[in-house]
């Protein structure tokens, strides 16, 4: 495991590279006690992916890496570009897994690479250049992506088949990247341990009706962007993390036809989630409470 950052780069010195499996790489950074990379103001960044962990992933065979989302800056993203040229890796393909500030952040980094999307994504990027513009910090220039799909679509890295399936969970255009030959999936945003975070609240039925697509591939390991990093560096969650997903957004769900004075609304996290903790496929992490709090928080103002 290489936990080396380049010096200069000083937004990079807590990212880890883990070698979770001997065909993959997972760039891991956050989750670090009393840190934020950008200062006490309130910014995406921070009070986002790196209090929460995030890790992107690159699939490689000889020369060819396949990166799945660019990550949270481009520093990170020309740190990831070192660690694989270093390794024989310099045929790069970018895939982006959701339009999310947190997912295509580097993507300027990548701009010579076949950049590949679902084309919703390509639709809400388009949308929220000038807003990622004025985001704190700023995503500009926004690379966009120059090759897109729309449900289903097969790759090849190297030896190795990669499958990119459409998603609709957390955020309609979300896009998972499957590897056959072990069952492997990398999930982007559709879960997160311990709990999803609501992006679009007037879909949690339709992101619950997705889970069952997950299912349907019959993975052995998971590997979501936003988890524990003793999880993702050991090879990943089992498929019990779809199931307390389910069951957190099904409480959630239920929120729908819950007075405004229901005891519900106030419980903490664990006790709201007592299901889906139950599983024994997540673990508490406590910044999930505030995520928590808001997931709460849009589903009253949906109603």
């Amino acid at each position: 495991m290489e936990r080396k950052a380049n010096p200069m780069d000083p937004l990079t010195e807590t990212l880890r590279v883990l070698r979770p499996y001997p065909h993959l790489y997972a760039f891991y950074d956050g989750r670090v006690p009393g840190r934020r990379l950008l200062g006490p103001a309130p910014n995406w960044l921070d009070d986002g992916a790196f209090e929460l962990g995030i890790a992107t992933y690159a699939i490689v065979d000889g020369d060819e890496a396949l990166v799945y989302d660019a990550h949270i800056s481009l520093a990170h993203a020309t740190r990831i570009r070192e660690v694989l040229a270093a390794a024989g890796h310099t045929r790069l393909t970018l895939v982006i897994s959701h339009w999310h500030e947190d997912h295509v952040a580097g993507n300027a980094v990548f701009a010579d690479c076949p950049i590949i999307a679902h084309a919703l994504t390509a639709e809400r990027l388009e949308a929220n250049k000038a807003a990622f513009a004025a985001a704190q910090p700023p995503i500009a220039p926004l690379v966009m992506p120059n090759r897109l799909f729309k449900d289903r679509l097969a790759l090849k890295v190297g030896r190795i088949e990669v499958e990119l399936h459409h998603a609709d969970i957390h955020s309609l255009d979300g896009v998972v990247v499957f590897v056959p030959k072990d069952r492997l999936l990398l999930a982007g945003d559709t879960l997160e341990d311990p709990i999803t975070y609501v992006a679009e609240p007037d879909r949690l039925a339709v992101h619950r009706a997705a889970l069952t697509g997950l299912d349907a591939l019959a993975p052995s390991r998971i590997l979501p962007n936003h988890g524990a990093l003793a999880m993702i560096e050991t090879g990943g969650y089992e498929t019990g993390l779809i199931q307390a997903t389910r069951l957190y957004l099904d409480r959630l769900i239920g929120l729908a036809e819950a007075a405004a004075d229901d005891p519900l609304w106030e419980l903490p996290l664990q006790d709201f989630a007592a299901d889906a903790f139950a599983t024994g496929a997540i673990t508490y992490f406590a910044p999930y409470e505030m995520v928590h709090r808001r997931n709460l928080k849009v589903i009253a103002a949906a109603r």
